[in-house]
């Protein structure tokens, strides 16, 4: 069994998504769950915000990029692959830190879907009100 020597890990979250991401020197093969990155992303916009951390750095080329994402959409999944990369890339070199976070990788959405209330239809809808 052959190990990398060099093999830096990050999760990212977003939504319900989460994104397990080593990061090994290579020639630039991304893979995600097995399958190529534009076979799983299927749409251009998604493959291009889930390595966008790749393109900001500038190391598109240079490193392989292996994830495991579950949970979630296909947005939620490209944005928790972003955000993983980006701390995957903050634990190779430190020094990258600053242009990650300027460009916005390196912060965790938020956003998440509030949960449905008793005694209402949805989080914040409430039924009709009658008077009488």
């Amino acid at each position: 069994m052959s190990t990398a020597t060099n093999v830096f890990t990050g999760t990212g979250r977003r939504k319900t998504s989460t994104a397990r991401v080593r990061l090994t020197e290579g020639s630039g093969k991304l893979t995600v769950n097995g399958r190529a990155f534009d076979a799983y992303f299927s749409h251009e916009n998604f493959s291009k915000q889930a390595y966008a951390p790749l393109l900001t750095v500038d190391l598109r080329e240079k490193i392989d990029v292996t994830v495991n994402v579950a949970g979630g959409g296909i947005a939620g999944q490209a944005g928790a692959v972003a955000h993983g990369i980006a701390r995957a890339l903050q634990k190779l070199n430190p020094e990258l830190r600053p242009a990650l976070k300027q460009a916005g990788h390196i912060t965790r959405d938020p956003r998440e879907k509030e949960r449905k209330k008793p005694g209402q239809p949805g989080a914040r809808k409430r039924f009709q009100f009658s008077k009488r």
